[in-house]
């Protein structure tokens, strides 16, 4: 065994492994490796062994090239080799073939970087510094001092770039990762006190921009609150690890996502679908709800991230009630105010479409328009509005939203028999004049979810223009089987547990139409949508239920005439 393996001490509190001052003299030693949090497996240490490469659902063999010369077969693939978070899964293996398998590709890049726009990028910087730093262990055990300066002199080449980048990259996630990369780098270098000071004052800063007081995201992403604790939580341990106060933005920060966590989860512990949500990476959720001390059930009102929460029995809805965030962090945000999702126990059943996880660019325009959620669309248009020169999305990197609801309200009581959410938004009136305002209901048992969705002008206004069509969309999981009932005016719904439940709509015509769940595991797939048909002329008003029957599925259809539509409390 080398010279710095020998030298390693035993794990520091929290995970962080500390480092012996190999080179005392030197002041760019590395001191440190932050823990990484990420599931690791060994198994793909072989394949990486074997010059296979698989990320993002695309596989590329190397055939004893270079595999940072090869031509990326993706965009998410590049991604993924460029920020090096492979590493992981060599250390996992833990063999001297592994080790000398990480140097070996570390030492490729580090002697003939690939110059490709995407490897510059400041986001996959970040990435690649965090993964270069965490993985120190691996890739320096048995050693030598010659490939261990090389190894520090292409990090400090990473981390200079990050500095300049830090001064001009995207809003949002992409400054936010790039400043938590600068905090590791300075503390995991050894003499590098005036650096740290500088990165957590500018971090801190940024963290309190971006967290909201009620811990979401500002680009109202659940997903970004997975990304962000699963390098924020180790970031904590290595302050602690240093000796070093970690700042109170930090530890501000960690309390209010922490709870984020629980409120955006199904019955199923998968999370809903807003705002560029893909599947939930549910090893990632388990590894951060383990470090969850409150476990208590979760907030119902989001009210600074603007989302809704009812929880009744066995049910839950989670609703899209604000407007969308600010244009220079809108890249991702969707066009789904008043949209929600209804589970019951570990079933899911209605749904938006959400996000794929890869090949975002063939789907995004769809995912992002309002048909692709579970919520009233006029005259097939959108609520929001989005970038569409070709050039401009360029410049901006992205299609951030340029317009959409200003004003989104909404109110909740309960009720003598359940809870009441009363919502609103004005993302189509100034184009066609029309308010959309939707009631839910929730009975206390959680056995049934009453709605009403309807269009009306402003005080005192009128509607504009004469195609005043409009649709009511519920997309389903792909796990439910549904069945259009007899009278058209409802559909029965078959949940993977064999419950059953009935959606009615008796005033209208229901229609079972073709949808596609975007956000699946295994990537797009094939699922239904309940559509409703109206014009705001003619029917300004749509009601309609979910109700769980408690009997089989066959005596449903014979029982639901006899049930009369409840009264909703206005």
């Amino acid at each position: 065994m080398g010279r710095f393996a020998r030298n390693m001490v035993a794990r520091a509190s929290g995970g962080s492994l500390m480092l012996a001052q190999l080179w005392p003299g030197r002041t760019d030693r590395l001191i440190i490796a932050p823990h990484d949090l990420r599931t690791a497996d060994a198994t793909r240490a072989a394949e990486i062994y074997a010059g296979r490469f698989v990320f993002a659902g695309k596989i590329v063999t190397c055939h004893g090239r270079s595999v940072f010369d090869l031509e990326p077969p993706s965009e998410d693939w590049e991604v993924a080799l460029l920020g090096f978070g492979w590493l992981r899964h060599l250390r996992a293996a833990d063999t001297a073939l592994t080790r000398a398998n990480a140097r070996a590709l570390v030492d490729d890049w580090i002697s003939n970087p690939a110059n490709r726009a995407v490897g510059r990028r400041p986001d996959v910087v970040a990435r690649r510094v965090i993964s270069l730093l965490s993985q120190a262990p691996l890739v320096l055990s048995d050693t030598d001092g010659k490939f261990y300066r090389r190894y520090l002199r292409g990090l400090a080449r990473e981390i200079r770039h990050l500095r300049y980048a830090a001064l001009d990259t995207t809003d949002g996630m992409p400054r936010l990762q790039v400043l938590i990369a600068l905090c590791y780098a300075s503390l995991c270098l050894a003499n590098q006190a005036k650096h740290i000071r500088a990165a957590t004052r500018k971090f801190s800063d940024e963290l309190q921009r971006q967290i909201l007081p009620d811990g979401g995201h500002i680009s109202r992403n659940p997903g970004a609150l997975i990304e962000l604790l699963i390098d924020l939580l180790p970031l904590r341990q290595t302050f602690a690890a240093r000796n070093i106060a970690p700042p109170p933005a930090l530890l501000n920060a960690i309390d209010r996502m922490m709870p984020m966590l629980r409120f955006f989860r199904h019955g199923d512990g998968s999370f809903a679908l807003f705002n560029g949500m893909s599947s939930t990476p549910s090893d990632l959720l388990a590894t951060l709800l383990a470090y969850d001390d409150a476990h208590g059930a979760p907030m119902a009102n989001m009210p600074h991230t603007g989302y809704q929460r009812l929880d009744a029995g066995a049910m839950t809805v989670i609703m899209d009630t604000g407007p969308p965030p600010p244009a220079n962090v809108s890249q991702d945000a969707h066009a789904g105010c008043l949209s929600f999702e209804l589970s019951s126990g570990p079933s899911r059943i209605v749904v938006n479409c959400g996000m794929p996880a890869t090949g975002r660019d063939n789907w995004r325009a769809f995912a992002r328009s309002t048909a692709a959620h579970s919520t009233l669309t006029y005259h097939d248009t959108s609520s929001c509005q989005f970038v569409e020169l070709t050039a401009v999305k360029r410049l901006l990197q992205g299609a951030p939203v340029v317009s959409g609801p200003s004003r989104v309200e909404s109110y909740r009581e309960a009720v003598a028999n359940g809870e009441l959410l009363t919502t609103a938004h004005d993302g189509y009136l100034a184009r066609f004049g029309v308010m959309h305002r939707r009631v839910l209901m929730a009975t206390l048992d959680g056995s049934r979810l009453d709605g009403e969705d309807t269009l009306s002008p402003a005080p005192g206004g009128r509607i504009k223009g004469h195609d005043t069509d409009y649709a009511l969309r519920f997309h389903l999981h792909p796990s439910v089987k549904a069945s259009r009932l007899s009278d058209a005016r409802g559909v029965m719904l078959v949940l993977p547990n064999r419950d059953v439940w009935t959606f009615e709509a008796l005033d209208d015509r229901v229609e079972l139409e073709d949808s596609v769940f975007l956000a699946g595991n295994d990537g797009p797939r094939r699922t239904a949508q309940i559509v409703i048909h109206q014009n705001a002329r003619h029917a300004s008003s749509v009601r309609w239920s979910f109700v769980r029957s408690t009997a089989s599925a066959s005596t449903t259809t014979a029982r639901r005439s006899a049930r009369r539509e409840p009264e909703l409390p206005l």
